[in-house]
Formats: structure tokens, sequence, C-alpha cells
């Protein structure tokens, strides 16, 4: 078993192969953690999206992109992020991965001024975690704790100015709009009598 948790034979023959196993040993010996500093802290509650990367029971993965207003995914002390999940397309693609194997990854990335940081980690959920009030339009809670925290070169990151945050997005004193999908008869007869919000779970 290699003694780097970042790594397996996988990633490992194709370091060797591209020579390129000491610098991997090297930026996981500098660079990654697994606690959360002050500085992740500021940069992950300014979010207004993550991309969240799952996986089922049998390893199929599946990537999710979750959307909210600055303050959404929240880090309540070193070992612990908590963000909600909105109502969405009712599918629960990503959560009901995270029921069956908690392994995740979530992906921040500041699209103004190029800057990403990876949170490798294991998560749960819960509809009647104490921190539901705290978030309106919340289904539930997902709470991660991290394994492996680093950032990624922000080389390739397109530089884009700052987005509208979306008229759907949950917030305080707020109701978002009923998404135009769901006018759509052949999804209006089944959808589950719930108040009319969007943005989260697909």
């Amino acid at each position: 078993m290699d003694p780097n948790p970042m790594y397996h034979a996988g990633a490992r023959r194709l370091q060797d192969k591209y020579s390129t196993r000491q610098l991997a040993d090297r930026l996981a010996e500098r660079l990654a953690r697994d606690r959360l500093t002050d500085d992740d802290r500021a940069f992950i509650e300014s979010r207004t999206l993550f991309f969240l990367a799952t996986a089922d029971a049998d390893g199929r993965p599946d990537c999710s992109y979750k959307g909210g207003v600055p303050g959404f995914v929240r880090v309540l002390d070193a070992a612990t992020i908590v963000f909600p999940n909105y109502d969405g397309n009712g599918m629960f693609r990503s959560l009901g991965n995270i029921a069956v194997n908690p392994h995740v990854g979530l992906l921040f990335i500041d699209f103004e001024s190029p800057r990403r940081l990876r949170v490798n980690g294991r998560a749960a959920i819960s509809d009647t975690d104490p921190l539901l009030t705290d978030f309106p339009g919340a289904q539930m809670i997902v709470r991660v704790t991290p394994e492996v925290i680093f950032p990624n070169c922000p080389r390739y990151i397109h530089r884009m100015p700052g987005a509208e945050i979306s008229e759907y997005a949950p917030r305080e004193a707020y109701r978002p709009p009923e998404p135009a999908w769901k006018q759509r008869p052949e999804f209006r007869e089944v959808l589950p009598p719930s108040p009319a919000q969007d943005g989260g779970e697909g």
C-alpha cells in the first residue's frame, strides 16, 4: 500500500511513466493537508458555486454543479464543511450516491482571480440536522469531513467576470420562482407536494 494517501497504483504508474513521481510527492508534502485553514474558510464561504463529485456503490461516478448565495457553503471548524441540498429535479443522484458511498470530491473555483481548491473526504446527509433551519429552502444538510485538502495550479482557469446570482437561489426572506420545466404537463402531474424552489440536487 502506498504511504501517500493521495496516490494509488494507477496514479503511480503514470507518474513513473512521465517521470513526475518526485514532483507529485513534493506537491503532496508541501501543499496537501487534512485540516481546513482560516484562508480555506474565507475562500470556501465566499464562493457562489462548487462542483461535487460522487460515486455509487459500484464506483460509477457522477458530477454535479451546486450553486447558491455566498455563504451557502460553510466551514464549521477545521474538520467540517456543510452545505444545504435544495429542491431540484428529484433524481437525488448526488445524495443517493452519498447514501451508499460516502467518498466525495469538492472543487471550489474563483473565476475572477483564478484560484481553485480541492477537498476530498467523506460525506453524510441528514434531514434532521440542527443546521437545517439556518439555510432557507434546504431539504437536507450535507456534512463533509475532509481527508485531503489541496490547492491546484490555476493556469488553465478561464478568467470570467462575476456572475449574476441565480434568481432561483434560496435565501432569507425570499421565495424563488418555480422553474418553467415544472410547468410542463408531463412533469407537473408527477411533482411531489412541496414549496416551489429549485437549484439544488440533480
